[in-house]
């Protein structure tokens, strides 16, 4: 990443053009590559909430936060107060779009974005925006004129089945032209669309974004996916035109785009994709937190393979995580695990060699009863983000960069080791027991002390041996 990159700070001069990117091979995994950086999903945070505490985002170890959608969305008369309310809100309303312009009652105004960028930038943290082209808000008489507008008038917004739900999500035509979840499905191959979203695209990057994640990615079709002739569509080129391969009525993504984090929800099923998905931007690894959450459930790995990636991109090409805001917040498949049991989890992935690990922010004072805590949109998450497990991992894949890995179980697989070359390892205990270890490394023999608790470890002959308490994580590193 280019942390030099010229901010261009006129508003208006949007239709830029930067210098055109080298495809990217993200199908074939180089085994020598490492990844560093860590993502904070700094999920309902409001912008002057990110920015107040932007240094302690960089001292826990984060390299990239995620914001919430930024753009107008469904504001209702009282809402968008609570996470969770009947009256008062609902965190879904930001993933209803009303027009591609920045600022909702949310996240805050664009000046206050301003602000947030400002430290972001003060404290060498990328900022990565939540984008949904996809689709609009259920109520479609919400949409702004200008936007209506922009597009050429209502009946150019949606395609031509844009309006109906989606039955059947392994049917690709079903999946890109008609509504995930009811939304309604914009026709993101009608060029003014995409003129009209790529301007609000360079804008934000005019600001100071470095990345996007692609909120339902796998609903916008790629080249082998069905036509809709119906709306007039010859092809489908929105991610040619969202990655700057191509220009849309003079428009162009308005910098290098290998100089951005970029990667879509593009969760796996059948008959998706991924390796045209991969030709434009990394994807999620949504079977593997699947598995690892299955782990933290049962407290081990034994016979689960904790090693695949479960995809078939290259690792170093995907973004991982332990729980998402979708998992916890939509059928709360995740929201029971406590917060030890994610913070093992995240120590697990966040050790290991690839992917790029995003660690979701919890409501602040939510428990495995109440799971929404204070339930108010705008506040910070709790503490866990800083916690001094957490923090120590963020700093050793940074310490690890270069450094193969290796991963051990112990037998009943309660324990992992994943060892980093000769430079490092991470301890993770799943279970609530005490555990005696006897694991091969291949640290130097000596003696280890763990820097979070002060607990020590011997290696002698390439065998780690220690114990280690219930639901607790160390980190050792070579001297």
């Amino acid at each position: 990443m280019n942390r030099l990159l010229t901010i261009i700070t006129s508003l208006t001069f949007i239709a830029c053009s930067g210098p055109k990117s080298a495809p990217v091979d993200r199908m074939t995994h180089d085994p020598d590559y490492t990844n560093t950086e860590t993502i904070l999903h700094v999920w309902s945070w409001n912008f002057p909430t990110i920015a107040a505490n932007m240094q302690q985002i960089a001292d826990a170890g984060f390299t990239m936060i995620q914001t919430s959608p930024v753009n107008a969305c469904f504001s209702p008369e009282g809402g968008n107060v609570k996470i969770l309310d009947e009256k008062e809100g609902n965190w879904y309303h930001y993933y209803q779009p009303t027009d591609w312009t920045i600022g909702n009652n949310i996240v805050g105004s664009e000046e206050e974005m301003k602000v947030m960028l400002d430290s972001a930038k003060k404290y060498d943290v990328r900022v990565l925006v939540d984008v949904l082209p996809n689709h609009v808000a259920f109520n479609i008489d919400l949409v702004a004129d200008a936007f209506y507008e922009a597009v050429g008038g209502r009946e150019k917004m949606f395609h031509s089945k844009g309006l109906q739900g989606i039955q059947d999500y392994n049917d690709r035509t079903q999946c890109t032209l008609q509504g995930v979840g009811g939304l309604p499905d914009v026709n993101t191959e009608n060029p003014l669309f995409q003129k009209y979203y790529m301007e609000f695209v360079n804008k934000l990057l005019n600001m100071g974004v470095r990345g996007f994640r692609y909120d339902t990615a796998k609903h916008i079709g790629v080249h082998s996916d069905p036509l809709d002739t119906e709306a007039g569509v010859t092809e489908n080129d929105f991610w040619d035109v969202a990655t700057g391969r191509k220009k849309v009525l003079g428009v162009s993504l308005c910098m290098p785009y290998d100089s951005l984090f970029v990667y879509g929800e593009v969760l796996q099923d059948r008959n998706v994709p991924e390796e045209e998905y991969a030709g434009y931007f990394g994807q999620t690894a949504s079977s593997y937190g699947h598995v690892l959450r299955e782990v933290l459930h049962k407290r081990s790995a034994k016979n689960i393979d904790l090693i695949s990636w479960y995809h078939r991109a290259a690792p170093e090409h995907l973004t991982t995580w332990v729980e998402s805001h979708d998992t916890y917040c939509n059928a709360n498949e995740s929201a029971g695990l406590t917060d030890a049991q994610i913070r093992t989890g995240w120590v697990f992935l966040t050790a290991r060699q690839n992917g790029t690990p995003l660690f979701y922010s919890r409501p602040m004072n939510s428990t495995r009863e109440n799971y929404f805590g204070d339930n108010l949109l705008g506040a910070r998450g709790n503490d866990e983000f800083f916690h001094p497990e957490v923090v120590a991992v963020n700093k050793f894949r940074q310490q690890m960069n270069g450094q193969i890995e290796n991963i051990q179980f112990t037998a009943e697989g309660e324990v992992a080791l994943v060892n980093r070359g000769d430079k490092g390892a991470a301890i993770i205990n799943f279970s609530l027991n005490e555990i005696p270890v006897e694991l091969t490394t291949a640290l130097p023999d000596g003696e280890y002390t763990d820097a979070v608790y002060g607990k020590t470890f011997n290696v002698e002959g390439g065998i780690l041996k220690g114990s280690v308490a219930p639901e607790t994580t160390y980190i050792l590193i070579s001297k």
